[in-house]
């Protein structure tokens, strides 16, 4: 991959997260944290739904040749996303508090993103 195409990688995983953060504030999530890192493992949104800490990885695509966006959240990136989410939750000292770890899956397409929200996924 050369320069052009990391950043321009980067510009369409940012511009996924951005739509993604705004479609879930239209329903109903608060945000808290967007970006989130600890040790090597990060976070994309960290929200509140109603009483519920909501831990959301964004996947972003401008197409469906390799799946879903949402298919890419393999079982080791889940594990890293858990072990993230038990840092974030010993460093703000949060005490019981129900959890739950959403993809919000986002297509990219003609300046536009259409987003979905997978709930509760792992």
């Amino acid at each position: 991959m050369n320069v052009r195409e990391v950043h321009s990688q980067r510009s369409k995983g940012k511009a996924g997260e951005a739509a993604a953060a705004d479609y879930l504030k239209r329903n109903g999530y608060e945000i808290l944290e967007q970006n989130y890192f600890f040790h090597h493992g990060e976070i994309d949104i960290i929200a509140k739904e109603g009483k519920t800490l909501v831990f959301v990885e964004v996947k972003s695509r401008q197409s469906t040749v390799f799946g879903e966006p949402e298919e890419s959240v393999t079982p080791k990136k889940q594990e890293l996303i858990r072990r993230t989410a038990e840092g974030y939750v010993l460093e703000k000292n949060i005490g019981e508090i129900d959890c739950r770890f959403d993809v919000v899956s986002v297509m990219l397409k003609d300046g536009k993103a259409n987003c979905k929200v997978l709930k509760d996924c792992f």
